[in-house]
């Protein structure tokens, strides 16, 4: 009974992961035209606003029907905490990638590619979404602030590039509550991103180095 749960969830899990992708796309889009183009018409302001219903309700509806299909409910709350964090925020969703991609490689068998050149792909895909999604959230908080320095797309771009590659220029920096905590946020993921990307890199580098001297 237990194996047959596991299989109807992994062969939900495969059916769905391509509508969810979709769905992600369709929300980054929603709240990508709402951010830039305030002065959106009433019909298209409803338009987008359902479509932003829509998507997150389908977040929602295929967290739920992952954990009814689970044979241990509390282990699949505590092991999947990042798809909970991502259904409740979605512009998070990029951090699925990885954890998706392993899940498809434990499914296919041996990966084609090195592992250090999966993990610096995925990181830098994680990387760019992640960091337009903070670039959209940080300018529609900023653009309107008091004494705010990141007044347009661009600052805010610039922001989320310089901080995400912890360079941190300073000179634009959020002002708002939530703007500093999208900051933090990003700040760890983007240690976290670097640190991955240097690291395989290096491994890459030594085990070639290895393998010419056993040449």
């Amino acid at each position: 009974m237990a194996v047959d749960r596991q299989q109807r969830l992994l062969t939900w899990e495969r059916t769905a992961e391509p509508y969810l992708f979709a769905a992600s796309m369709l929300f980054l889009a929603s709240y990508a035209v709402r951010v830039l183009n305030p002065d959106l018409s009433p019909g298209w302001n409803t338009f987008w606003d359902l479509v932003t219903l829509v998507t997150w309700s389908a977040f929602a509806l295929e967290y739920l029907a992952r954990l009814l299909l689970s044979d241990d409910r509390r282990h699949f709350v505590r092991t999947r905490w990042l798809d909970l964090v991502v259904t409740v925020l979605p512009l998070l969703r990029p951090l699925r990638i990885v954890d998706v991609h392993d899940r498809m490689l434990r499914r296919r068998g041996r990966p084609r590619l090195a592992l250090e050149a999966r993990v610096m792909t995925y990181a830098g895909l994680t990387s760019l979404l992640l960091g337009f999604a903070a670039s959209l959230a940080v300018y529609h908080d900023e653009r309107s602030a008091p004494d705010a320095n990141i007044r347009t797309f661009g600052d805010s771009v610039w922001w989320a590039a310089s901080t995400l590659t912890t360079t941190g220029y300073g000179d634009a920096t959020p002002v708002t509550v939530r703007g500093r905590w999208i900051a933090v946020g990003l700040m760890f993921v983007g240690v976290a991103l670097v640190g991955a990307v240097v690291g395989s890199f290096s491994s890459w580098l030594m085990r070639a180095f290895r393998q010419d001297g056993e040449a």
